[in-house]
């Protein structure tokens, strides 16, 4: 007789709740992961862990209206918290269905936990067409996780979840895919009392030396730069990051995902300009880069051709990031955090000169930078000023990918504390909804904006009733063109011509109205300005859809991220 067929099955009668399940098991993991929030949709392939949850009643569930929309949320609660995202979805469909959202997560490096269901045990790789089947879910799995992993053993469910949970925090962070059959689910195990709950991330060595010649180079450096990735907002470290730029009189350049490693208002912060021409050249005459928790990718490097100095600091989490796309002389692994720490301790016994001129050149960049891209923006450089002017601080700005996030939102809108921006590291469109909705329910006492296209808002639209439901404060800033605009401009500058990149949308306010949202179409800037100060203001979702046509063109228009045009130009091979 099998393992399957001696297994009992918690029946549906009055007296199921005495039996302890699979399902049991798995919330139970959870809540000592300190989860109290988790995000999908409840499907015949996922009912026992639903109301396992719902039985244990610490855990409030965010009903999603699909499971791409799902995964979005637990990668925003994630990227504001810094804790595990969860996120529970059905099998074959379900589990495809969250595949691309999986994807965004792994290249963000968000910790998240992906809770789907599978077909019953004895049907595994048979192709009988049980429902939701899937040729190969755990091979479709693991190639857009961290991990795919499937719950074999029943009895093992408490320590295959936390070894999950584990895989998922453990740095670099990444989502881990877990399938538990569905009989499984309702399978009657004993209450294994599993001890020794830790994740492994790494450790903070108080003993951690910094060698001396590394020393010697930073302290003697007359014209450093410190590159911050999002492993600085991983680690938690962007006090350190910030202590040791003011110590060396380092400028700052910032990924996407680093920025707030830094506030952006700090002289010395140049920000997310890397790829610019100005930006290339003093990273050309700098003597020393140190670059912290930096992955170096294609689209913020012009695919590699900006050029690092030879003196080149690497601190990574990962060992695989030590000279994955730029080489370094010196490779420091392990948490950013501790190892900024003794930098700033250490060199306090060292003769670190201060560097007035160079701090000058540095702050003379920066606004040159800046001052150069405000000119392109016409009338969007009131609506920048004005976001700016009302919302607080603390902000959370989520940007979709759209002309007015990438040129603007991501360079000119400051960003002024850690875990306060949010963007798409793989660069796939129509995610930001979900996103912000997810950042929203980590946030609810902050305000959480969203800058979003009309192309890519549609994307995932029918998560709006999700932020009515759940009462979020969400403000969604629509920019509306009728169509796909960054293609727009990348086709016309590649190829002189377009295609496929006009759409018909609804009427925006309507939808939003109907969807539990306040709504308004702006045609100015002078009405952006009243409309943005209201919604700061509203406990209310709100939608402020902007009318690019009648606000105007930009004074410059957009040409796509550097070096874009030419990639798609045809050139022989």
């Amino acid at each position: 007789m099998t393992e399957t067929k001696q297994m009992e099955t918690a029946s549906v009668t009055d007296n199921s709740e005495m039996n302890f399940t699979v399902a049991d098991a798995i919330v139970q993991e959870l809540v000592k992961a300190g989860v109290t929030t988790a995000f999908g949709i409840v499907s015949i392939h996922n009912m026992p862990i639903y109301d396992a949850i719902l039985r244990e009643g610490s855990i409030h569930l965010v009903c999603a209206r699909g499971e791409s929309g799902a995964v979005n949320m637990a990668d925003g609660y994630a990227r504001v918290t810094g804790e595990l995202g969860v996120v529970i979805t059905s099998t074959g469909t379900g589990a495809g269905n969250a595949a691309g959202a999986l994807v965004e997560a792994w290249a963000a490096g968000v910790p998240l936990l992906h809770l789907t269901g599978e077909v019953a045990s004895p049907y595994l790789g048979t192709g009988r067409g049980y429902i939701h089947e899937c040729k190969d879910q755990l091979s479709m799995l693991e190639g857009c996780s961290k991990q795919a992993m499937r719950l074999r053993v029943p009895h093992q469910a408490k320590a295959v979840v936390r070894q999950a949970v584990v895989t998922a925090q453990t740095a670099p962070a990444g989502p881990v895919s877990l399938e538990i059959p569905i009989d499984y689910q309702s399978a009657i195990i004993p209450d294994l009392h599993l001890q020794d709950w830790s994740v492994k991330t790494l450790e903070v060595n108080s003993n951690t030396y910094i060698p001396e010649d590394i020393l010697s180079l930073v302290a003697k450096a007359k014209r450093p730069v410190i590159w911050a990735g999002g492993g600085v907002i991983s680690a938690n470290a962007s006090q350190e990051l910030t202590r040791l730029a003011n110590q060396l009189g380092a400028a700052v350049i910032t990924s996407q995902s680093g920025k707030g490693s830094i506030p952006e208002d700090h002289p010395q912060c140049i920000g997310h300009f890397a790829a610019y021409p100005d930006t290339k050249e003093m990273l050309k005459n700098a003597d020393l880069l140190i670059s912290v928790g930096v992955r170096f990718r294609g689209n913020e490097t012009s695919n590699w051709k900006v050029e690092v100095p030879n003196n080149h600091i690497a601190i990574d989490a990962d060992w695989q990031g030590i000279n994955r796309n730029y080489p370094c002389s010196y490779g420091l692994v392990g948490d950013a955090k501790d190892i900024l720490n003794h930098f700033v301790t250490q060199l306090q016994t060292k003769d670190v000169q201060d560097k007035p001129s160079y701090k000058a050149e540095v702050k003379q960049l920066r606004e040159k930078l800046r001052a150069n891209l405000r000119a392109t923006l016409g009338p969007y450089e009131q609506i920048m000023d004005e976001m700016r002017a009302a919302l607080p601080k603390d902000t959370v700005l989520v940007r979709d990918v759209t002309v007015q996030a990438n040129v603007w939102g991501s360079r000119l809108f400051e960003i002024l504390e850690p875990r306060t921006s949010i963007h798409a590291s793989g660069g796939g469109i129509g995610q930001g909804l979900p996103t912000a909705i997810g950042a929203q329910m980590a946030a609810k006492d902050r305000k959480v904006v969203l800058m979003a296209g009309d192309g890519g808002f549609m994307v995932n639209v029918g998560e709006m009733p999700t932020a009515a439901e759940e009462a979020l404060p969400l403000i969604v800033i629509l920019f509306d063109d009728g169509g796909y605009g960054v293609l727009r401009n990348i086709q016309q500058n590649a190829y002189g011509r377009q295609v496929a990149v006009d759409l018909l949308s609804p009427d925006f306010v309507q939808l939003g109205e109907s969807m539990g949202f306040d709504a308004v179409r702006i045609h100015s800037s002078d009405e952006f300005a009243v409309e943005i100060n209201k919604a700061a203001k509203s406990v209310n979702p709100t939608i402020i859809v902007v009318d690019m046509e009648a606000v105007g063109p930009m004074a410059k228009p957009f040409e796509g991220p550097p070096g874009a045009a030419d990639a798609f130009k045809p050139k022989k091979l």
